[in-house]
């Protein structure tokens, strides 16, 4: 017999893809250089970021059947491709001032390869820890927010000391290395596969006869679970944790300024600080919601969000400002890194791939609507107060699905209580 795999090695390795594909929050550090250079407007620059995030959700949702299909070691290969030629090539454009095959390359080709690594290792992660589903993807997804705190830095020291063309082909090649080593190891465990102490349990349960159903609400394929209503609660309630996350990533500078009077410097550092807050809220979340569940961690997410939103345009104290920004981008990264758990809670591992892409559909139109709204509504008003208003009450509707979708779930797990002594 193979050997199996190591699980904790399963989880560095999608790390690693994470961590690579994550350097997409840098893009900003390549703005003012291109500007500089290419005399580009500074919109026309940020549409490459916005191309590459809808990109990112359409190939998700394209190629989550391919990743179920032939494995994470293969979708991994062509991520790998995808990304590290998107990254190349944007140095050949630049190198040439094409600002349409910036999109192509970074846009396009790069956010294929964005799209495929994220969903790539997740449905891998979720059946290797089936007794941890949470702290795995959590640790993954973790990667993704944490990229920007390493890659922002390494994108500006790079620029400055061998040019914008120079930093793409060199970050495009480290970043195919270390993404095709990660997929080389990538693989489903075993059929039938479970971890030591979930197997003792197992053999305990039918020992005295007390076996329950499946903690898994069902075992659906991706078909199948777009036509359930908890599919399209999860859907919303993912869209608008993201829109009004990613509205505030965009702002969060100009309105701390605004808002609670602090310095450019100071604005910028707590920039650098929400990444941290996004990694962390990423692991931290994702692991609360092994103990306490996920549907009580996404009613904490909106309970606690609509609080800070009302109270945030109204908050003139920098410390307590900055301290609401934070836990909402705690929020932010945890409502990412708690969904793959949650898909498979209320799904099953059989295509939890493929769903978990059609999911991320709500990522790539949050990604356009959310910087557009808060964007238009404080040129029209001059104010961030009514675009703030407007999110709480987002997040008092994500609350109310939030509770919604628990009574869908009661009433199914009931169902398969009483179907199960027919069966046995």
């Amino acid at each position: 017999m193979a050997k199996t795999k190591n699980r904790w090695l399963i989880a560095a390795a999608a790390v690693g893809i994470h961590i690579s594909i994550g350097s997409v929050y840098s893009w900003s550090v390549f703005t003012n250089p291109l500007s500089e250079k290419h005399n580009w407007g500074l919109s026309e620059i940020s549409i490459t970021f916005s191309i590459a995030i809808l990109f990112l959700g359409l190939s998700a949702a394209f190629m989550g059947h391919f990743v179920e299909k032939y494995g994470p070691k293969r979708a991994g290969m062509i991520a790998s491709i995808c990304f590290g030629l998107g990254m190349i090539g944007s140095g050949f454009a630049d190198s040439i001032g094409s600002l349409y095959l910036l999109y192509f390359f970074y846009g396009v080709l790069g956010g294929i390869g964005l799209g495929i690594g994220y969903i790539t290792p997740v449905s891998s992660l979720v059946k290797w820890f089936p007794d941890r589903r949470g702290l795995a993807t959590g640790l993954a997804i973790m990667g993704f927010g944490f990229a920007s705190l390493i890659a922002s830095p390494v994108i500006a020291s790079l620029i400055s000391s061998v040019g914008i063309s120079n930093t793409f082909y060199l970050l495009g090649s480290i970043y195919f290395v270390l993404m095709i080593s990660s997929s080389f190891y990538l693989a489903p465990p075993p059929k039938g596969w479970l971890p030591s102490g979930m197997k003792e349990k197992e053999a305990e349960m039918k020992e005295k006869n007390e076996k329950k159903h499946s903690e898994d609400l069902s075992q659906l394929t991706a078909n199948e679970a777009i036509k359930t209503i908890r599919f399209w609660a999860l859907w919303a309630m993912l869209f608008i944790n993201v829109t009004c996350g990613i509205a505030i990533i965009a702002v969060a500078s100009p309105m701390a300024q605004d808002v609670a009077g602090l310095s450019a410097v100071t604005a910028a550092t707590m920039v650098g600080i929400m990444g941290l807050f996004n990694g962390l809220g990423r692991i931290g979340w994702a692991s609360i919601s092994d103990y306490i569940g996920r549907p009580n961690v996404y009613t904490a997410f909106f309970a606690i969000q609509t609080v800070a939103f009302v109270l945030l345009p109204n908050v003139t104290n920098a410390f307590v400002f900055q301290l609401l920004i934070f836990i909402i981008l705690s929020c932010y990264g945890g409502g990412f890194a708690s969904i793959p758990a949650y898909i498979g809670d209320l799904f099953g591992t059989k295509q939890l791939g493929a769903i978990h892409g059609y999911i991320l559909t709500a990522w790539a139109a949050a990604g356009l609507v959310g910087p557009i709204v808060v964007s238009r509504i404080q040129e029209a008003t001059n104010s961030y107060s009514l675009t703030m208003y407007i999110f709480t009450a987002a997040f008092v509707v994500a609350l109310v699905i939030s509770l919604l979708i628990r009574v869908n779930i009661r009433k199914i797990r009931e169902e398969n209580q009483k179907s199960q002594p027919a069966t046995s």
